[in-house]
């Protein structure tokens, strides 16, 4: 195992065992997020948000498998399942994700996910009705980056 591949399974040992710190220390001072969700985030923001997803949420199981990297980039499957807190409803969310390294620390970090799939599960008939729609995707992305930004300014 390379250290690119350590660094990943670090970062997912870290997340199911809800140890934001260790996650945060992962990332480069330029690193760079996206997902359906929270997109073009900057390294302040990325740390931050693991934080607010591991403190907010009180019942998260994570697994991980096919870690692979080279000395530029890497991926990853996860799963992660938890109760959605603006609703209460179960979610099982299957991610891939894919990183860039510089210097030992994760420069650049996007996770693809099926945003349909999940907001069925998330959001319950309005997720299933609406989920495919760029309405919905975008209303989901504005409250979750109002979420953030709150986050942000309690500290």
């Amino acid at each position: 195992m390379n250290d690119n591949e350590k660094l990943i399974e670090h970062f997912y040992n870290s997340f199911a065992q809800t140890d934001y710190k260790a996650m945060q220390d992962c990332y480069a001072d330029n690193a760079t997020f996206s997902d359906a969700v929270f997109q073009n985030l900057n390294s302040a923001q990325v740390r931050a948000m693991w934080e607010m997803l591991i403190t907010r949420g009180k019942d998260l199981q994570l697994r991980f498998q096919n870690v692979s990297a080279d000395e530029k980039s890497g991926s990853c499957e996860w799963i992660a399942n938890y109760t959605f807190s603006q609703t209460g409803k179960k979610v099982e969310n299957h991610i891939k994700a894919n990183f860039e390294f510089e210097n030992g620390k994760i420069v650049k970090h996007i996770d693809d996910f099926d945003f349909y799939k999940w907001s069925s599960q998330a959001l319950g008939i309005t997720g299933t009705l609406l989920g495919w729609t760029s309405f919905l995707k975008s209303k989901v992305q504005q409250q979750a980056m109002k979420s953030l930004s709150d986050f942000m300014n309690l500290k």
